[in-house]
Parts: C-alpha cells; structure tokens; sequence
C-alpha cells in the first residue's frame, strides 16, 4: 500500500498541470501580500483563492487524473492486492500531493506574511477543501466510465457549491424573511463545505458584524470552541462520506 502512494506521488509531483498549478497559487498568493499595504487585504484575496480555485484544480485534476489511470488500475487488480488498498492508495496518493501543492504554493506565504490564528486557519481550511473535492472527484470518476460525463459530473459539483449553494440559501432568505430563519441557516450551512470553511476564515478576521444578524448568529455558534470542533467534524465527514460512498461503488464495480 506504502509503494502504491509513493508512485502515485512521485508520478503527480511531476505533473506540469500540479507544478503549474503550485506556481500560480506561488504568484497569487505573494503578489497578494506585495501589492497590499494591509496584509489583511491580502488574506481576503487569499480566501478567494482558497474558496474557488482550490475545489475547481482539486476535483478537475483529480477526475482526470483518475479516468487517465484505468489501465494502471486494472493493472493492480490484477495482482493479489485488496480493492480496498489500491482506492485508498489512490486516494492518499492524490490527497497528499494536491495538499502538498496547495502548502507550498499559499501555505508558506500564508505562515510568513499572516503567523497567527488567521492564517493558520486558513491554510487548515484550504487543506480540509483539497481533501473535500479530491474525495468528490472519486465519487464523480466511480458513476460512469464516460470520461466526458465524469469531468462533467466533476464541474457541475464544483459550480453548486462554489455559486449555485449561494443562491439558493438567498432565495430561501428572500422568500422566508418574514419568519426567523437565522437559526435554520446554521444547520443549512453544513451542506456546502465552502460555506463552512468561508464563515470559519471570515469569524477569525473579525468581520462577523459586516455580516448583520445573521453574522452575530454564526458567531454565537461557529465562534465556540465548541461550534469550531463542530465545523471541523462536519468537513470531515465531507472528506468520508463521498470517499466511502465510491470505496463501496468501486469494490462492487465491474471493470
């Protein structure tokens, strides 16, 4: 199991798509804090980054990446290794070296310019998104053996819960603003990861009161070091639920 990652990872971090990607996030993230007279303003760039280009790279290349390794794939199974090893290889090979991607490019700008809660916090949240949509685009690649279809899957789960998510929770605001829902969008919120990660960066920066009513509720509630364990549990859960989901699919798939 040790050997299959260490192949996985080596043959990723050569990659030009990951290496390109790390030397992107390398240029946004120190041209964010440069250009910024704040280092706040920089953070808040940061987070925009981490918010949408993070889950796109993450569940896009690892989708790909996925449906390119099928012959290898079949390769292992054709050894006296356990399903269940080579998906879980596969998916430590992929987690370890997109989160390792995302460290050096934003990571190490992150711990240099912003060394305190905030941005440690961040770069906790950029890993926990990484590992997030890596384990969505297992269970994206696992529901069809079309390609096209798989990297389609892949986008589509990408744009609900970067834009769609949103618009729906505000819909749901407009249509209820009658009736105290503040609470109830609490609980909404643990369906979107993004949101969970958005709102934990946003308390930290203190920016909590630009957000109105709804901001002092997800303070009273995210800002507790028991609300904080809460959110980190439910992005677990975000990172097993789908990663199970495609284990199960995989171990009875047919390939």
């Amino acid at each position: 199991m040790n050997r299959i990652i260490k192949i996985i990872l080596l043959d990723i971090l050569k990659n030009k798509i990951i290496i390109a990607y790390t030397l992107i996030l390398a240029i946004l993230s120190w041209s964010s804090f440069a250009l910024e007279d704040n280092s706040s303003k920089g953070i808040l760039t940061i987070l925009n980054v981490i918010l949408f280009t993070v889950p796109l790279v993450s569940i896009l290349f690892s989708t790909i990446y996925l449906y390119n390794s099928s012959e290898f794939v079949e390769l292992l199974l054709s050894q006296p290794i356990k399903r269940k090893k080579i998906w879980i290889s596969l998916f430590l090979g992929l987690c370890f070296s997109m989160i390792l991607a995302f460290f050096v490019g934003a990571g190490i700008p992150l711990l240099i310019n912003s060394p305190d809660s905030v941005g440690v916090m961040m770069l906790i949240n950029g890993c926990f998104i990484t590992a997030i949509f890596t384990a969505l685009a297992f269970l994206s690649s696992i529901l069809t053996r079309d390609k096209a279809k798989g990297i389609g899957i892949a986008i589509m789960t990408w744009l609900f819960f970067a834009l769609l998510f949103d618009g729906l929770v505000l819909f749901l605001l407009f249509q209820f603003q009658e009736y105290p829902i503040e609470n109830a969008m609490v609980g909404i919120t643990a369906f979107s990861p993004i949101d969970l990660a958005r709102i934990q960066i946003l308390l930290h920066l203190d920016v909590s009161a630009m957000m109105g009513y709804t901001g002092a509720i997800f303070k009273e509630f995210f800002g507790t070091s028991t609300g904080l364990i809460i959110s980190f549990l439910l992005l677990i859960l975000w990172i097993i639920v789908p990663f199970f989901v495609s284990l199960v699919k995989f171990k009875n798939k047919d390939l």
